[in-house]
């Protein structure tokens, strides 16, 4: 059988050309540049499931060749620390993360430099995390609110306004700006930044690293689409770059934000230093992503998995009450523009016919060579435990009637969890059967073989006919399954 999941794009590639490219763009603006990245410098598990074969950490890896050249500066703002807003998908506090990131970055080999505080009022709660960071060592400054930012140009670009902001330190020719979430502030640092060095006689430049949208795909590429799903919570719309356009008579493509404040940064960098060295938002980014697409149609393929993905979990959140119907309806268009329906998605289809037929939650996956194997949920184990068994059963050629987990290992635990850790439900969870699997493997060959089949499951497509909980959710992510539920709840 023909091999569903195929690499699409070329990683190797990717880190020689955009590391050049950058360097390139450093030369230009006379060896120094503010780059302001946008989305994840690592674990970027978006861009690994739309382009297949770009590795979760590309991006930090790439930039890892110009580390000798490059300072981090991590940006949060005083707003955030004050409403101790938290990262949905780590569970901690922006300001936590921030200390986090530092200690990523810095055993990676990258030089932090500081922190800028954003959005500063005089809030104690920001004060606090500036003696934190000066008790760790860590130069920290404040950036002001500044009012009427970004369109009061001449109050902005003047001493009342990016003059007040404390002047960041840097001594490399890179300085790479991040955050640990949207709304920071790293632009305003960048220009700041850019303000204070024009007024120290130091040339310096801005550019701006995103993934996506890619500039040089197609406005309706399913990898476009899908950065339009992924970001359907925020409202963002890619659209045609009418000042590229206009500038050099090609289409590219960029996102609302972009293109909305782009006479705004023109005004700002004119007030900053005479000029505009840009004429479109497109020119100022410098990613080079779309050029390493080696597969269009594998990362086509991947991409409008991962629209129905992101459909289906607005979907959950929505039964949850914690989404809303604009995000349902706004992916639920994009998945016309794309031209597909769920049940383009094989495991959709396979465990619903299976949840009809066994009048119980049903689970299906579908494996590497486009094999789908299902599962049902039974009284020792929950639809998930069960898949997973069946999918690396079927990988490592184990026969389908072996019990891997004997009955008289899985009743012991369930008598565990339900007199004495109070649970309502008796079923083995995938990280016990994994526990069990791997205590098993010790004498028995066949939970050997099994185990060494989970790093197979990564890129797989999974459904779920219930909404799976908490710890499913986790090891499935952790096995880079792609994974989708109903929105209904378990019995």
């Amino acid at each position: 059988m023909q091999p569903v999941m195929k690499n699409g794009f070329d990683n190797e590639k990717y880190l020689r050309i955009q590391s050049e490219h950058i360097q390139e763009r450093i030369a230009q603006f006379g060896n120094k540049l503010y780059l302001e990245l946008g989305g994840k410098l690592f674990d970027d598990h978006h861009a690994s499931r739309v382009l297949p074969g770009f590795e979760p950490d590309s991006k930090l890896k790439m930039l890892s060749k110009l580390a000798d050249k490059a300072e981090i500066v991590i940006v949060i703002s005083a707003v955030d620390i004050e409403k101790n807003k938290v990262r949905n998908d780590l569970g901690i506090t922006y300001d936590m993360d921030v200390i986090r990131l530092r200690k990523e970055f810095e055993q990676r080999g990258f030089l932090v430099s500081s922190v800028v505080i954003t959005h500063y009022n005089g809030q104690s709660s920001a004060d606090a995390f500036r003696a934190k960071l000066a008790r760790l060592g860590i130069p920290a400054y404040v950036h002001y609110i500044i009012d009427g930012y970004p369109t009061n140009v001449d109050l902005i670009a003047s001493d009342e306004g990016f003059g007040r902001n404390e002047y960041v330190h840097t001594t490399r020719p890179l300085v790479i700006v991040t955050a640990p979430g949207p709304g920071s502030g790293k632009m305003a640092v960048c220009l700041s930044q850019l303000y204070n060095e024009h007024k120290r006689g130091i040339n310096a430049g801005y550019a701006k690293f995103e993934t996506f949208p890619v500039w040089s795909l197609p406005l309706k590429h399913p990898v476009n689409i899908a950065y339009e799903a992924a970001t359907a919570d925020l409202n963002d719309v890619n659209m045609i770059d009418p000042f590229h356009l206009e500038a050099y008579g090609k289409t590219a493509v960029n996102y609302n934000r972009d293109i909305e404040i782009f006479p705004v940064l023109n005004a700002l960098f004119e007030g900053i230093s005479g000029h505009n060295p840009y004429k479109s938002p497109t020119d100022m980014g410098v990613n080079m992503v779309g050029f390493c697409i080696s597969d269009d149609e594998a990362c086509c393929r991947a991409s409008k998995d991962e629209i129905i993905r992101r459909y289906y979990t607005a979907l959950n959140k929505l039964a949850l009450g914690d989404g809303n119907e604009n995000e349902v309806n706004k992916i639920a268009l994009l998945q016309k523009q794309a031209k597909i329906v769920p049940s383009d998605r094989k495991p959709i289809a396979a465990a619903r016919q299976r949840a009809e037929a066994s009048g119980v939650p049903c689970s299906a996956i579908e494996l590497a060579d486009g094999s789908i194997i299902t599962s049902e949920t039974g009284s020792l184990l929950g639809t998930s435990a069960a898949l997973l068994l069946n999918a690396i059963k079927h990988l490592a050629g184990i026969d389908h009637e072996i019990k891997l987990i004997p009955q008289v290992m899985i009743e012991p635990i369930q008598y565990t969890k339900t007199h004495y850790l109070q649970s309502v439900n008796p079923r083995l969870h995938t990280d016990e059967v994994i526990v069990a699997l791997s205590v098993l493997s010790t004498h028995d060959e066949n939970c050997r073989r099994a185990l060494a089949c989970l790093p197979q499951l990564r890129g797989c497509q999974m459904h779920s006919t219930v909404m799976l909980g908490e710890v499913d959710r986790k090891i499935f992510n952790k096995l880079g399954v792609g994974l989708t539920c109903d929105p209904a709840k378990k019995n």
